[in-house]
């Protein structure tokens, strides 16, 4: 292997001229094998940075594949992954959002033939961490890259070039775009049915990516796996003339309260679906109403909205009007539990934890978040220096947030949306496939929001069947409940399955 700890930017010097090596890619390739769906899976894992010159700026990007070879037919894996040779077998590129997000939480925690060891609701069962075979993976069905963007993972801007060039909407989208193509180029994978699949803000960069690589580089994909996804900044924007935004939010709410026993019994008694469906009418009609109607709704009719509103929520009828109907997710968090000192995850409404500060009512800290942050970033630097064999002394970045303060979004980001360019994607390419997970207890990208915007791409007469949604009882991380992981894998090899068939 190369010397992983050089410096790209160290140059010899003979007199007062100093000349630079130019950057080169560094990159580890091992041999591993792991039992997923109760059969040894060989595969190659390569890992490394790869040299991407984009726009006439060059960074490197660290990555992660894993490919299969000839495959033996176990009859457990979808015909579609059985391939005489990697270059033909689906192939699916993989990452997470933030904006500032490295790859590591769909890597170490979905998709990955490894995986941290979590109990069924996702906590690690022990700490330092274990990892085992992700039994689970997808990786028997199809190859797998996990990117992490600019300023993310090891990924960083080489001599010459400042962050700004390749972060941003429209960088990001070249940026990873343009390494997508050199790898599908360098790895002889042109010939493969390509997939993307983002987490959160991924899916915005996985439908801006399904734009600019068709645009760029001719290059069609056959589907779009959209995890937590947000793909219209406009149904987020709390405290802004889109009263929307708390109707949308009104049903992870509900949700909520059902899973935390929060309830009278007539609804804690309901399946969690047939209570959703009932909380979506309303919120839809009768509380949408009330909320353009604004000062005109009356005293009388807005006591009436507030009781129902605390009825779906468990939260307290006299709060609802105190917050004009409005509730913002930060107060539902800290409000729902207050009884009992506990706010609850806006990542995963499944999580508690000690409310802090002076204000019990105040939801500011997220116990989902941080029940999972250091598990992640223990493994993924345990899992890259000793399995994968990739070594360097550069830290690496799971979350930056100078990366993610100094984004920027077309529309910046108040009337940002992407249902135009996902209604062209899809009109253009028969073949293309979108699928939306959503998670119930998600207050980050609430499952009602994404229903709306895509409810608001008005595809063509047959078009829709290329649009699936599934949901499950988990959070913005569906993976991390171990039922909902298990639900996941037996929808995706019979999504995947389906490559290539036309309308």
């Amino acid at each position: 292997m190369a010397d992983m700890n050089k410096d790209n930017n160290m140059g010899t010097a003979s007199g007062n001229t100093t000349t630079s090596a130019p950057p080169e890619d560094h990159i580890v390739t091992t041999e591993h094998s792991a039992v997923i769906r109760g059969q040894k899976l060989d595969y190659t894992a390569t890992a490394g940075t790869m040299v991407v010159e984009t726009a006439g700026k060059k960074c490197e990007i660290f990555f992660t594949a894993y490919t299969v070879g000839e495959a033996e037919d176990t009859g457990r894996r979808p015909s579609s992954s059985h391939r005489a040779s990697a270059s033909d077998r689906p192939l699916t590129f993989v990452f997470n959002g933030g904006p500032g997000s490295s790859s590591e939480w769909m890597h170490m925690g979905f998709f990955g033939p490894r995986r941290i060891a979590c109990d069924d609701n996702g906590e690690a069962t022990q700490f330092p961490i274990v990892i085992e075979d992700n039994e689970y993976s997808i990786l028997d069905i199809t190859d797998l890259v996990f990117i992490d963007p600019v300023g993310t993972g090891y990924s960083k801007p080489l001599e010459g070039a400042e962050l700004a060039h390749f972060i941003g909407y429209d960088n990001d989208n070249r940026t990873v775009g343009d390494f997508i193509r050199l790898y599908v180029t360098r790895y002889g994978r042109w010939g493969s049915p390509k997939y993307l699949s983002g987490e959160s803000y991924g899916t915005i960069r996985a439908i801006g990516l399904g734009k600019y690589l068709s645009e760029k580089y001719s290059l069609g994909l056959n589907g779009i796996m959209l995890v937590s996804s947000i793909n219209d900044f406009t149904t987020m924007m709390e405290g802004t003339a889109s009263d929307y935004t708390y109707a949308l939010y009104l049903p992870t709410y509900a949700a909520d309260a059902w899973y935390h026993g929060k309830l009278a019994p007539k609804y804690q008694e309901m399946k969690l679906e047939d209570y959703l469906e009932e909380v979506r009418c309303f919120a839809g009609g009768e509380f949408l109403s009330a909320l353009f109607a604004g000062r005109r709704l009356g005293e009388a009719k807005q006591k009436e909205v507030a009781a129902r509103i605390a009825e779906y929520t468990g939260l307290d009828e006299q709060d609802v009007l105190m917050a004009n109907l409005r509730v913002p997710y930060v107060d539902f968090c800290g409000k729902l539990l207050k009884d009992q000192k506990l706010v609850i995850g806006r990542i995963d409404g499944r999580y508690t934890g000690p409310a802090t500060g002076g204000d019990m009512g105040s939801g500011d800290s997220d116990p989902s978040a941080a029940a999972l942050g250091d598990v992640f970033g223990t493994a993924v630097n345990q899992y890259i220096n000793d399995e994968l064999n990739f070594h360097t002394d550069q830290p690496y970045e799971p979350l930056s947030l100078d990366v993610n303060e100094k984004w920027t979004y077309p529309g910046a980001p108040i009337g940002f949306s992407q249902e135009k360019i996902v209604y062209e994607l899809m009109s253009k390419n028969k073949f293309l496939k979108i699928w939306v997970l959503c998670g119930y207890y998600d207050m980050a990208t609430p499952f009602f929001a994404a229903e709306w915007v895509y409810d608001h791409v008005f595809l063509n007469k047959g078009y829709e069947r290329n649009l699936k949604f599934t949901y499950y009882p988990s959070g913005h991380m569906i993976y991390m409940h171990k039922p909902s992981l298990v639900e996941f894998r037996e929808q995706a090899e019979r999504w995947y399955v389906s490559w290539g068939q036309s309308l």
